[in-house]
């Protein structure tokens, strides 16, 4: 089991926002690229669709669950075939989008326990807890040639250092997906 974390990135490690539907300032900055930028399987998910579980916090959830269902392409129907965990203390009912459930446990326990690879994307507040529980195994990182100069950041200050190991560099348009994963031992 592997636990991989998936982001839209600015080069100065802005994860906030990047479809402008959070309302912040320098929101959108992801779409600014042109829908081929973010359409279909930009992080090279594949066969994790088969094998894997998505982990989303409430507020990423809630925002997938307007978007997917509707869709009919071939990515979508990954997206919404893939089993979803939901982290949340507030949310009581996922029937919104096909094949989630809530999270009953404490998220480290649970992810600890998991025996599939879990794929979380967005949820910055999971990612973070789980950085400093060290229970991430790969950042798939898709980065964008923008510098915000604010707004929340995927590596926190006064975060745990971290060397890690670069897996794979693919550049993507004007965007480049990098992949990295912890040092060899």
């Amino acid at each position: 089991m592997s636990v991989i974390v998936i982001e839209f990135i600015t080069l100065d490690g802005v994860v906030e926002d990047p479809d402008g539907r959070g309302g912040t300032p320098g929101g959108g900055w992801a779409f600014r690229f042109g829908p081929d930028a973010v359409a279909g399987d930009k992080f090279r998910l594949g066969p994790l669709f088969d094998s894997g579980v998505m982990l989303l916090g409430r507020r990423t959830w809630e925002l997938f669950a307007q978007i997917w269902p509707g869709r009919d392409d071939e990515f979508s129907a990954h997206m919404n075939a893939i089993p979803k965990l939901v982290a949340s203390g507030t949310l009581s009912d996922t029937g919104a989008w096909a094949n989630s459930r809530l999270m009953e446990g404490d998220l480290v326990d649970v992810v600890q326990q998991e025996r599939r690879d879990v794929v979380i994307t967005g949820s910055l507040s999971i990612v973070h807890r789980l950085m400093a529980a060290d229970l991430i195994d790969e950042y798939r990182l898709k980065a964008f040639p923008t510098v915000l100069g604010t707004g929340a950041r995927l590596f926190p200050d006064g975060g745990t250092p971290a060397d890690l190991r670069t897996l794979s560099v693919e550049p993507d348009g004007a965007s480049v997906l990098t992949r990295y994963g912890r040092p060899a031992a």
